[in-house]
């Protein structure tokens, strides 16, 4: 029997096993030093089970002279190689915070140079104005809000 969730609340273990990308006019933030790296209505939302949610930006919504490609690169059987940012506010470099798929597999082209990030090294990244509390697993970039449940891996 399938639980139904309550309204408002969303169980990362319901969303689909292959990720799904969902435009989302959201407000979304990555502030950090007093600066703000990244601030969009216009973000691409990626669900996947057991995963809570990521949030791709359009490089248009983010300082992009912020961000310095490094050497890292993973690959994800859905989405294809992905390519890691350092991110540098004034003095401070923030290794390999943000990552992007230039070349997205088959299905996912719609994410082709939208960045994520990974909140827990920021000082704030905020959907709506709700600071987020990254994902226990560092490898994963999920942003958790009071509306994902767990439990979280």
């Amino acid at each position: 029997m399938k639980r139904v969730q309550p309204p408002g609340r969303e169980s990362i273990w319901e969303y689909p096993r292959t990720p799904v990308i969902r435009p989302t006019p959201r407000h979304i933030q990555v502030l950090h030093a007093h600066t703000a790296i990244a601030d969009t209505t216009r973000s691409l939302r990626v669900c996947e089970n057991g995963h809570p949610p990521s949030y791709y930006i359009p490089p248009e919504d983010i300082r992009m002279e912020l961000l310095d490609p490094c050497e890292r690169k993973t690959f994800c059987e859905w989405k294809g190689i992905a390519t890691y940012f350092d991110v540098c506010v004034g003095d401070e470099k923030i290794a390999e915070a943000a990552w992007s798929y230039e070349d997205p597999s088959r299905g996912f082209e719609s994410l082709r140079n939208y960045v994520a990030f990974y909140p827990s090294p920021f000082d704030a990244c905020l959907v709506d104005g709700e600071q987020v509390r990254p994902e226990p697993r560092s490898f994963y970039g999920g942003w958790i809000t009071s509306e994902i449940e767990g439990p979280f891996r």
